[in-house]
């Protein structure tokens, strides 16, 4: 598809969770070939404080992480996007920006974990189970043969991928 990173583009209603942890997942476990990206359709006022606890397992720099709204990476001079993930049932039925370049698109589905209610401790494992599935998912579509695959099998593999289930170590 290209000889630069792979600019992948993770989608959700408020970027404060989901789509934050899949950025940071894509970047770090990608090692070089993947370049993560995230945005919402109505960002929340910051980034959840859990999701930051488990961008930090990554080492990915969390001191630019913000909520932000998806038109900014469809303006002129924004990175083209070769992939758009949304990652949030709400975001996936709604109408979404028109993508410069035709990214492939998929759905990969999780719970919000910011929707949980309860304790600081319940509230950490739900964002620990949400980043486990989301990892599980991301090393599938990291170790794809991207090169090898024409354009619409890339599509077709990236939306299995979704199709997993999240709940199996």
């Amino acid at each position: 598809m290209t000889d630069r990173p792979y600019n992948v583009l993770f989608l959700c209603t408020g970027n404060s969770a989901r789509s934050i942890m899949a950025e940071a997942l894509v970047t770090t476990m990608g090692e070089g070939r993947f370049r993560g990206f995230s945005a919402g359709s109505k960002p929340a006022a910051g980034v959840n404080p859990f999701a930051i606890e488990q961008v930090m397992k990554t080492g990915y720099p969390i001191d630019n992480l913000r909520s932000k709204r998806w038109d900014e990476f469809a303006a002129p001079g924004a990175p083209a996007m070769d992939f758009i993930i949304t990652v949030c049932d709400n975001a996936a039925a709604e109408a979404c920006p028109v993508w410069p370049g035709h990214p492939a698109t998929a759905h990969w589905g999780f719970e919000d974990p910011a929707a949980v209610e309860g304790t600081d401790d319940e509230k950490r494992v739900a964002f620990e189970t949400t980043f486990h599935q989301i990892r599980r998912r991301m090393a599938a579509f990291v170790s794809l043969p991207l090169d090898r695959l024409a354009k619409h099998e890339i599509r077709q593999e990236i939306q299995k991928i979704g199709e997993t289930s999240t709940t199996a170590d």
